[in-house]
């Protein structure tokens, strides 16, 4: 998706929430896997620079996303990781 140049630091962007929710939303039904897998980065990207509309896109749109989607931003939103891992995050608690 296009959309994660516009959030990612590295890449230089300052972050365009309107317009990666827009691209999202026209894409929210797709169930092509690509583009399953565009739009969990592009959230996730703008997880990191607009934590609240991230949320508010996976509330408004739940039912319609791919389980990957809301798998991948939830966890990004919760634990700042795509896939947390249960021992990892143990094992690191005790060191």
């Amino acid at each position: 998706m296009s959309t994660v140049p516009l959030n990612s630091r590295a890449r230089g962007g300052g972050g365009d929430t309107a317009r990666t929710v827009a691209v999202c939303r026209t894409l929210v039904g797709d169930r092509d896997d690509m583009v399953v897998k565009a739009m969990s980065w592009a959230l996730r990207e703008l997880a990191k620079r607009d934590p609240s509309a991230a949320r508010r896109f996976l509330t408004a749109h739940r039912k319609e996303l791919a389980a990957r989607v809301l798998r991948e931003v939830g966890n990004k939103l919760a634990t700042g990781l795509k896939n947390p891992r249960r021992g990892l995050r143990r094992s690191r608690r005790q060191t």
